[in-house]
């Protein structure tokens, strides 16, 4: 496959989506003009799959590697687990030209990219994502962050990594749960972007699901679309980059009120979308067909289309910690029509009424 390209000046990056790129990350960071000591972020199950392979790459390229091993899971994605990693750099004694390199899914991309961008005030970081919901989303973009609290991502950065490298063979051992929740994510690039693309994907679902060819396609137009819209608005400054937003509103106050691990991010993202399509509808911003469509396909790819029983006044005090707030009002992306998005603020009163 071609390679895809954020494009961001000095800070842009490649995202290379090959099968057995795993085994050639060293020399394509040497390529890169990388080398010296390495440090790979990873948790006990990844890293019981995959990262001996990785770890050879480096070798064979000639850096000096080494593994951090935090706990798998979104709630260790938090300061304290950051601090290891601070404790790990330094012990090895990693240098500004040292490379990180994150192999996991979301939690460890994020949790590594914030560490990187925050040691020795930045250090060069890659993604090598092994999740999908990973390789089509987070991997990419550079937003990195752990979780408080009060909410998720709510400590974190805009750091860019070096490079994305996507094998999708991985996916073949990845748990059948996280292939549908990274479909989640696949699913809001169609709503928000690409009629077409959704419509490929209203009619490839079972294969998708089975990581058929079509996965490929699916992962591919998936980037693109994350690529354009990051390079157009790296820091969410102008509203383009908000779009990528369509559901997390919702999902990220779902995620905190059940508690962090009960539901995947991706289910929650599902869940929001869902939710976010009937406030447009309700708002005259699009017409329902729109919000079935969306549901049909959720649930089409085992996913989950109805909201878990919350207090709507819990929903809402969860939403004001959003980092999408803005001077007290909620920013929501809200649909026009599949393939159209909009930005728009929400009162209160507006989420009560129709949360009731």
């Amino acid at each position: 496959m071609p390679t895809i390209r954020v494009e961001l000046g000095p800070r842009s990056y490649p995202i290379e989506i090959e099968r057995g790129i795993l085994d050639h990350v060293g020399e394509r960071l040497v390529e890169a003009g990388l080398e010296g000591r390495a440090a790979v972020v990873t948790n006990p199950l990844v890293g019981g799959l995959y990262n001996k392979r990785l770890l050879s790459s480096l070798k064979k390229a000639g850096f000096d590697a080494f593994t951090i091993t935090i706990p798998d899971g979104e709630e260790y994605k938090t300061l304290s687990e950051a601090s290891k990693i601070y404790d790990a750099l330094i012990e090895h004694r990693m240098e500004r030209s040292s490379p990180v390199v994150a192999l996991g899914g979301g939690v460890i991309g994020d949790i590594t990219g914030f560490a990187a961008a925050t040691y020795l005030r930045g250090v060069p970081y890659v993604q090598v994502p092994t999740t999908l919901l990973a390789q089509v989303d987070s991997s990419v973009g550079g937003k990195t962050a752990v979780n408080h609290k009060k909410g998720k991502n709510l400590i974190g950065s805009f750091y860019q990594p070096a490079a994305v490298y996507i094998d999708p063979d991985v996916l073949n051992t990845l748990d059948e749960r996280d292939v549908r929740s990274g479909m989640s994510e696949v699913v809001k690039y169609g709503v928000i972007r690409d009629a077409e693309f959704f419509r490929f994907l209203e009619a490839n679902a079972e294969n998708l699901l089975k990581l058929k060819d079509e996965i490929l396609t699916a992962i591919k137009r998936s980037c693109e679309i994350k690529a354009e819209v990051v390079s157009a608005d790296e820091r969410e400054e102008t509203g383009v980059r908000a779009v990528l937003n369509f559901g997390h509103t919702f999902g990220h106050a779902i995620e905190t009120l059940s508690g962090y691990g009960t539901f995947k991010h991706g289910e929650a993202v599902s869940i929001g979308m869902v939710m976010a399509a009937a406030l447009s509808v309700r708002l005259g911003l699009c017409e329902a067909e729109l919000g079935d469509r969306l549901q049909v396909l959720l649930a089409s790819l085992g996913l989950p289309v109805k909201p878990p029983a919350l207090n709507a006044a819990s929903i809402i005090e969860a939403l004001r910690h959003d980092k999408k707030v803005a001077s007290g009002r909620l920013r929501f992306v809200l649909a026009r029509g599949v393939g159209s998005v909009v930005l728009r603020d929400v009162t209160e009163d507006e989420i009560e009424e129709f949360l009731s």
